[in-house]
């Protein structure tokens, strides 16, 4: 199931429907584009505590991935440890696969 996971985050990736990093995702979330946060397990607490209130406040789904950053970031090729899906059918394929 998380190859699979991860395969599809890719293909999410590639179709750009994807932003990167805590201060992008944040922004995506207060400008109502963000319908799914996704965070590494080992994401900072500071970046996860930003992140996490951004999305309450905007109602924004937001689940922790059973990756680190390392692994997510080798599988997406590009640094990251949180995640903003901006398109309605990968985020509710996302969510099933979880």
């Amino acid at each position: 199931m998380n190859d699979r996971l991860l395969s599809f985050l890719g293909l999410c990736m590639r179709a750009g429907k994807m932003l990167y990093g805590a201060e992008t995702v944040i922004k995506a979330i207060r400008d109502k584009k963000a319908l799914l946060v996704l965070c590494a397990r080992d994401l900072s607490s500071h970046s996860a505590n930003d992140t996490a209130y951004a999305a309450s406040r905007h109602g924004v789904p937001v689940r922790t991935l059973p990756y680190e950053k390392e692994a997510l970031s080798r599988a997406l090729g590009r640094h990251c440890g949180v995640i903003a899906v901006t398109d309605r059918g990968f985020a509710d394929r996302i969510l099933t696969m979880i």
